[in-house]
């Protein structure tokens, strides 16, 4: 693995037209090292495509135990600094397709991502409704996919709800309350330790009782289909532990919904056909309010009541941790395509889709 490193940060101007000057049989995958890198990594060696990693230094010695699905190892001292100009220069010469995903959500954010002078894997535009829960219940709500009931500051509660700060965080600062002063309280707090800029960004969202599926979707431009490609509950600290203790026992011990982990799931088949359904409206959805709409993996996030509706809650404009599960495929991708494919792998089997049939600009932004 060759190392580069970089340390400036510059702003810079997006252009799609980068793409039209790219080396079209040196085309690389590229991914900072975190959430899903190894699964995507790995995908596009399978489909014969260089790959280019983005770290900070204490990420290294994990990575070099996989230095076989790497083919060139950037290091930058903040993951911001994947903007900035040199950085986003060497990523050009190397003819790199960035590929987000949660951590990029998170560690880089929407001014980065808008205007990091490279293609990106997907629809540039959602990273920045991703960093909002109001925007996002706001998108599905417009296309029609049933979601839980949600509250302001200082409107009355009349049932459990759970506050969720804004971000790809993992469940950090999350918590159930049932009382608009407690609320008030807790989010005042979390404002004072930095994890949340205004209280108005968290959202209150009625407490839906069931079970979480979350389902993963891959949209693909030049097939114009959606695809099923697998579905996951997330195990969550300290929540997962509290169920199995007798509620004499658990006395004050507040509920944390950190992910520490996914569990597979598969889902019923008679609730298959809703399931497409509403990853095609969100599909449908996304065109309307930010066209050219979503290009490739998104993930929605539900919960599943004892009478079988499906309550979204949440959606994800990227690839999906719980993706990671499938490293071999799933029960699902293995129906579309009959052979091994991770979410990874059909990200990069789109790319060698697009440059077989020279549509790259399809699918990205």
């Amino acid at each position: 693995m060759q190392i580069t490193r970089y340390h400036r940060c510059t702003a810079l101007t997006i252009g799609r037209e980068i793409i039209g000057g790219y080396d079209k049989d040196k085309i690389s995958v590229a991914v900072i090292a975190s959430h899903s890198a190894l699964q995507i990594l790995h995908g596009a060696k399978k489909e014969g495509l260089r790959t280019v990693l983005v770290t900070t230094r204490e990420r290294l010695a994990l990575y070099r135990e996989f230095s076989h699905l790497i083919d060139k190892v950037i290091v930058v001292d903040k993951w911001r600094n994947i903007c900035n100009k040199d950085a986003a220069t060497s990523l050009r010469r190397l003819n790199s397709i960035l590929i987000p995903h949660g951590s990029f959500v998170e560690y880089v954010g929407p001014d980065c991502a808008e205007r990091i002078e490279l293609p990106i894997f997907g629809l540039r535009s959602l990273v920045r409704v991703e960093a909002s829960q109001w925007e996002k219940i706001g998108l599905l709500r417009r296309a029609g996919i049933p979601t839980p009931r949600t509250y302001s500051i200082g409107e009355e509660i009349d049932r459990i709800v759970i506050v969720k700060l804004p971000g790809a965080k993992g469940g950090k600062g999350y918590f159930i309350a049932k009382d608009g002063e407690e609320i008030a309280k807790r989010l005042s707090i979390l404002v004072e330790q930095g994890l949340l800029k205004d209280a108005a960004d968290a959202i209150i969202q009625e407490y839906v009782i069931g079970v979480p599926a979350y389902y993963h979707y891959f949209y693909s431009p030049l097939l114009d289909r959606v695809e099923l490609m697998g579905a996951d509950i997330r195990y969550e600290t300290n929540v997962d532990g509290l169920r199995r203790l007798p509620p004499s026992l658990i006395g004050s011990a507040d509920p944390s919904f950190v992910v520490v982990g996914n569990i597979p799931l598969v889902m019923r088949e008679s609730l298959l056909p809703r399931i497409l359904d509403y990853g095609r409206k969100f599909v449908k959805q996304t065109r309307r309010d930010l066209p050219p709409g979503i290009i490739g993996p998104f993930s929605l996030e539900s919960i599943v009541t004892p009478s079988l509706e499906i309550k979204v809650f949440e959606f994800s404009g990227r690839i999906v941790a719980g993706t990671n599960l499938y490293i071999n495929g799933s029960p699902y991708s293995w129906l579309y395509w009959d052979e091994p494919m991770s979410t990874g792998r059909r990200i990069a089997r789109e790319i060698k889709i697009a440059l077989e049939k020279d549509k790259l600009s399809k699918i990205v932004t």
